[in-house]
């Protein structure tokens, strides 16, 4: 597995070339999965960057998703979407996963350094079980929308939605023209309001 300090650069590389290469991977082609991480991680590493908003700790970020791409790769399946869409999808959990584990600890901390203080009216505290339902909830809700649509659809939002791409990147990245992906993220989006029940 190829060790990295920070953020590589990115590599020149289609979608087709990133699913086949995932594809590799999966079988234990090691080759293939340095060639993948060369392409995947600087995206990883940008989109854990603006999460969670600190520069080392988006490196950590970087270094745990690509190891559950290595891991997990045999599970991928290209018929619910692009490579590149499924290891943006994971980096976005892992980042916003990491976020809210620093919050916890935070708080935590708080609650602690104030338990002597003995406030009659201290907030009541959320309830982690309680949000973690909703959360898984709403995430399978989502996954089910998202189903919903055709596969440029969903490969060109999810990039754009939890990589934080530009429509000429994800253009670049599923290889397809810029228009293209304009008009078919837009109906995409439109789909997705629509299955969700979100007020337009």
């Amino acid at each position: 597995m190829p060790a990295e300090t920070g953020p590589p650069g990115r590599g020149a590389v289609s979608a087709h070339d990133a699913d086949r290469l995932l594809g590799r991977a999966a079988r234990g082609d090691e080759r293939a999965f340095e060639l993948l991480y060369d392409v995947a991680a600087a995206s990883v590493h940008g989109l854990a960057r603006r999460v969670v908003r600190d520069a080392a700790m988006a490196e950590e970020v970087t270094q745990e998703v690509m190891i559950e791409v290595w891991r997990s790769a045999a599970r991928y399946d290209p018929e619910r979407g692009g490579a590149m869409a499924w290891i943006m999808t994971i980096a976005h959990r892992r980042a916003v996963d990491r976020v809210r584990r620093e919050q916890a600890a935070g708080e935590r901390e708080a609650r602690a350094a104030g338990s002597g203080t003995g406030g009659a009216h201290a907030p009541a505290a959320a309830d982690p079980v309680a949000e973690r339902v909703e959360a898984r909830l709403e995430h399978e809700r989502v996954r089910r929308c998202l189903r919903t649509l055709t596969h440029l659809q969903r490969e060109s939002v999810t990039l754009a939605y939890y990589g934080g791409h530009s429509y000429r990147e994800v253009a670049d990245l599923v290889g397809a023209p810029p228009n293209t992906v304009r008009t078919r993220m837009r109906d995409g989006i439109i789909r997705l309001r629509d299955c969700l029940g979100v007020e337009r």
